[in-house]
């Protein structure tokens, strides 16, 4: 009797399971998206941008049919900004939501917490603003298997500019002013000089929240040079440029990502943010892809305002997915993850992209040109 009982049960037992796997995004009418971001906390500015692009996205997809047939359902949820938090909700969004595949998270930090959570999973993972090179690799150098991005690494960042400044600002002569607490300076750096084929004149490094930089600029200032370049965070670049022009020093300023905050203008300057330069995955004042015009105008009609790089990216990182999943034919994650490996000239808003080896998008980025601290030029570059 204790037999059958157990028999029933083990079979009741598979009866539930049976029920929990049918509400899996692979056998309902819906594909299920998880969304991993931060919604609130410190950096939620980049989440809830994110978010809006994903939202838009998703809501065309669906207007146009869907993925297959099948309409997207989005799962969000707000890590709060919290690296565990992002990896306890990777978990949630695997193994309980069954999502075909996550969003998020924004940040470097939180990407690499819930990396392991996707991994065991085996459910990929698209980060639209991740740019920390190591987050698609393991510490022993391998790639992770189900984490992609949809905006560029580091590293590229530092080639871009290298050819930035021969190709288009002519420049032969360079001074560096690096960070050398930081991480992701020092890597932008290194990127830099490998590319650069002219003379670095001189290199001199600054620590994170530092204010006074006037010894290492009135140095630079007896040198000859043509552009200076500075790899740091919008904080520290901000009172660099300010003080630098009431110097009257006057060369070019080529920085990265990190000066791509209002902030920037605000610390330096409305006035000494000219000629100053930085990398960028998007800007409305070019025309990346076809695709490009269409999402600034829908964006604006959504929302009412301009979209930023955050919005742009979380978005292709929509159409990146339904793409895998329609090469695919299946919502099944480890067949997704192998579509978006064999990704290819994917046309995105922020650019046409490729998947490589190491699931970074190769892909071209802007260079935006700020004079009297507005927009006043982007400038598509090539690796």
């Amino acid at each position: 009797m204790k037999k059958k009982l157990g028999l029933i049960l083990a079979c009741s037992g598979l009866l539930l399971l049976g029920a929990c796997q049918k509400s899996s995004s692979s056998d309902s009418n819906t594909v299920k998206i998880g969304v991993n971001l931060e919604l609130s906390g410190k950096v939620s500015a980049y989440g809830n941008a994110e978010l809006e692009g994903i939202k838009l996205a998703t809501k065309e997809i669906n207007k146009n049919g869907g993925i297959n047939g099948k309409k997207i359902q989005l799962v969000s949820k707000d890590n709060k900004s919290d690296t565990a938090e992002a990896a306890s909700v990777a978990t949630s969004l695997a193994t309980k939501d069954k999502v075909t595949a996550i969003i998020g998270p924004a940040t470097s930090g939180s990407t690499k917490s819930a990396t392991p959570a996707v991994t065991r999973a085996k459910v990929p993972m698209v980060t639209p603003s991740a740019t920390d090179d190591s987050v698609t690799l393991t510490t022993a150098g391998k790639v992770q298997d189900y984490v992609f991005r949809t905006t560029f690494q580091d590293s590229f960042q530092g080639i871009i500019l290298a050819n930035f400044a021969t190709n288009k600002l002519n420049a032969k002569k360079v001074a560096i002013i690096g960070d050398n607490s930081s991480d992701y300076a020092k890597g932008l750096t290194k990127a830099f000089k490998k590319q650069y084929k002219g003379d670095i004149v001189e290199e001199v490094n600054f620590s994170s929240g530092d204010t006074d930089f006037q010894a290492i600029l009135t140095k630079l200032k007896s040198k000859s040079f043509d552009v200076i370049y500075l790899p740091g965070y919008y904080n520290e670049a901000g009172l660099i440029i300010k003080q630098a022009r009431e110097m009257g020093i006057t060369q070019p300023i080529l920085g990265a990502d990190g000066f791509g905050d209002t902030e920037l203008v605000k610390l330096a300057g409305t006035d000494n943010v000219n000629d100053v330069y930085y990398t960028a995955n998007f800007s409305t004042n070019v025309d990346a892809t076809k695709v490009s015009k269409d999402f600034v105008t829908s964006f604006k009609k959504e929302y009412n305002k301009e979209p930023s790089g955050f919005n742009a990216l979380a978005y292709d990182s929509v159409y990146l997915i339904k793409q895998a999943i329609e090469d695919a034919k299946s919502t099944d994650p480890v067949k997704v993850k192998e579509a978006l490996t064999k990704v290819k000239d994917f046309e995105g808003v922020t650019g046409t992209m490729s998947v490589d080896k190491e699931h970074n998008p190769k892909k071209a980025a802007v260079v935006i040109q700020l004079t009297k601290g507005v927009e006043s030029g982007a400038t598509v570059v090539n690796p």
